[in-house]
Formats: C-alpha cells, sequence, structure tokens
C-alpha cells in the first residue's frame, strides 16, 4: 500500500472517506476476533447487550460465579473504551499526529496476547477464561471508542446491531411510495450512499467472521498473527511519523544548545 494511503487511515486529519476505509479494515478484523473468540471461549464479546442480559439472567438465577464472569466482561470493555480516550486524549495535547494510530498499536499488541493466552487455555481454565474473555472485551471496547471518536459516532465497527438498524431505516425509505405531492411536505428519499457503506461494512464483518473462524480452525492460535500484522500495517505510518518528528526536534534542541555554549564562550 502506498505510504500516503497509510498515513491517510489513522491520521488526525479526518475525511468521510478516509474514515469509510478504516472502517472497512476494523470490522473485518472485529469480525474475524470475534468469531475467533467464541471458538476459543464460547462467547461473544464485541457487544454488551447480550452480556447484560446474561447478568440480568444469572442474578435472577442466584449464579453468582456467572455474575461476576459478566460483570468483569462488562467492566473491561468500559476499561478499554476509557483507555482509548485517554490514550487520543493525551495525543492530541502533546500534537502528535497519531492519536488514532496509538489505540490500534495497542490492539494489535493485544492480539498477540490472546494468541498467548489461548495457548494455555487447557491447562488452567477457571483462570485464563476468564482472562481470555475480558481480554477481548478489553480490545473490543477500545477499538469501538476510537472509530467513535474518529468519526463523531457516526460509525461503529464491533457489532453490527446500529448498521442493521441503520439499514432497515434506509430500505424503508428506499421502498416508501411518495404519492401525489403536497404542500409544505418533503418526499421521502432514501440514502443510498449510506445504504452502499453500511452494507460493505456488515458485508465486511460476516467476511471476518468466517475467516476468522476458518484461520483459528486452520492455524489455532496462530491466526491471531495476521490480525495483528493488518493493524500494526494501519497504524505504523503516523506513529513512525511522530518518532521521527520527535528525533529531528531533538537533535535540533541539542544543535542549537551546543551552538549556545559555543557563543558563550567566545564571549
Amino acid at each position: 500500500m502506498p505510504i500516503g494511503y497509510l498515513r491517510s487511515l489513522t491520521d488526525r486529519r479526518r475525511s468521510p472517506v478516509a474514515n469509510r476505509r478504516l472502517a472497512r479494515v476494523l470490522c473485518f478484523v472485529a469480525g474475524a476476533a470475534n468469531a475467533g473468540g467464541f471458538l476459543a471461549v464460547r462467547q461473544y464479546t464485541s457487544h454488551m447487550s447480550g452480556i447484560v442480559s446474561a447478568i440480568a439472567d444469572d442474578l435472577v438465577l442466584h449464579d453468582v460465579g456467572l455474575v461476576l464472569h459478566g460483570i468483569g466482561a462488562l467492566v473491561s470493555f468500559l476499561g478499554g473504551a476509557a483507555c482509548s480516550a485517554v490514550m487520543i486524549s493525551w495525543a492530541r495535547r502533546t500534537r502528535l499526529r497519531s492519536e488514532y494510530a496509538l489505540p490500534l498499536m495497542f490492539e494489535a499488541f493485544l492480539l498477540l496476547v490472546f494468541g498467548v493466552l489461548g495457548a494455555h487455555l487447557g491447562d488452567s481454565q477457571w483462570l485464563f477464561v476468564p482472562a481470555t474473555v475480558m481480554l477481548l472485551c478489553f480490545m473490543m471496547g477500545l477499538q469501538n471508542a476510537m472509530i467513535s471518536k474518529l468519526s463523531n459516532a457516526e460509525i461503529r465497527t464491533t457489532h453490527v446491531t446500529g448498521m442493521i438498524t441503520d439499514i432497515g431505516v434506509e430500505l424503508g425509505k428506499l421502498f416508501y411510495w411518495n404519492g401525489p405531492a403536497r404542500p409544505n411536505s418533503r418526499p421521502v428519499h432514501a440514502d443510498r450512499a449510506r445504504l452502499r457503506v453500511l452494507g460493505m461494512l456488515v458485508s465486511l464483518f460476516l467476511f471476518g467472521g468466517v475467516a476468522g473462524a476458518m484461520a483459528f480452525g486452520a492455524m489455532g492460535y496462530a491466526a491471531t498473527l495476521p490480525l495483528a500484522a493488518l493493524l500494526l500495517i494501519v497504524a505504523i505510518v503516523p506513529i513512525a511519523d511522530d518518532f521521527v518528528t520527535r528525533i529531528f526536534v531533538l537533535l535540533r534542541r541539542k544543535h542549537l544548545a551546543r551552538r549556545a555554549r559555543r557563543w558563550g564562550s567566545r564571549r
């Protein structure tokens, strides 16, 4: 991929086109991680609706262990979202170009941790299964918060409920018969461009899920490696830009300090 294209995906200067491009990648990754995570721990971790409902059911059934398990998953998702917000806010205050790349780099690292934890699931399930669920929920919260801040809450990538709802709304507009024109009334028109984007994102989530499940079945926990590599490729350019800029600034400061000392010695 061209450097300029990669830089635009997570650069702090945003555009609707760049947002859609990044959303496609992240929908694929989320679908793959969610499906692979289910095969590992028999639980979907990308959406909190089911987890909150499960907590309610387990409370009624007085299953304290499962209640604590659900609360741990919920808190982990919240923690991931909060961590993403902290990283983005810190990067903005320090004027880094990688404010949106940093959470993705962290997610790539966590995917590798997921692969390491998964290799030990058969050893001590009482420990590693809950830890893996919490890790996956943290990752989903991290990614969802990042794309939400990046797109001003217009795009989600870790679950498709909202996207399916929006598709239904646009389809309703598309098939609505406006009838004869009436005074002071606007005809109903579907946003076909938005419908195409939403359809693409849902399709990529599904495709990512299929690819993730197949890769997990064929490679085991090594299937996390290509996902982590994909996120690394997406995030690396702005981070490298910041690194080079900081090195240049540091070298310039040292150069100016040497010049100041020389002028002081001459006087």
